[in-house]
């Protein structure tokens, strides 16, 4: 049988213990998309993990995330691992946490809150429970439930 494999990277990102199906949310969050990127992309969905049974992989080159965005993918893959790669080695090796608030990078589902009428306000949510993840607003109280429609 012959085996396929990804090309390491020289430098740049592996987003690995993706759960199974959301590769495609990462890398929408990373700003990633069909109107094109300006380094090697690769995406591994459907991959055995002992783990977990089945995990995601994505690979950027030549890029490594801020801090807002792996919160992001902390909200969609609260088991992701973030790995830096620098001249073909882990340089940095650390699981994506919940951040304790999360502001910026969810919109509030209430129409009427302070932070959907144009004032200068970031949003500003808690965890109310993270399995499943549900999170509250700050300002209006509003819990959200499907939070992967609302980040930012």
């Amino acid at each position: 049988m012959k085996e396929l494999k990804i090309q390491p990277i020289k430098n740049g990102t592996v987003i690995d213990h993706i759960p199974s199906g959301m590769a495609l949310k990462v890398l929408r969050i990373i700003g990633i998309d069909e109107k094109g990127v300006d380094s090697t992309v690769s995406v591994a969905m459907h991959v055995p993990s002992k783990g977990t049974g089945w995990k995601d992989i994505v690979k950027v080159e030549d890029r490594e995330l801020d801090p807002k965005e792996v919160d992001k993918i902390s909200l969609i893959s609260p088991s992701a691992t973030i790995n830096i790669i620098r001249n073909y080695e882990v340089a940095e090796k650390h699981k994506v946490q919940l951040p304790k608030v999360i502001k910026g990078i969810v919109k509030c589902a209430n129409p009427s809150c302070i932070t959907n009428l144009n004032e200068p306000v970031e949003t500003m949510f808690t965890i109310k429970s993270k399995s499943p993840l549900k999170l509250r607003c700050h300002y209006c109280d509003r819990e959200l439930e499907d939070v992967v429609e609302h980040i930012i």
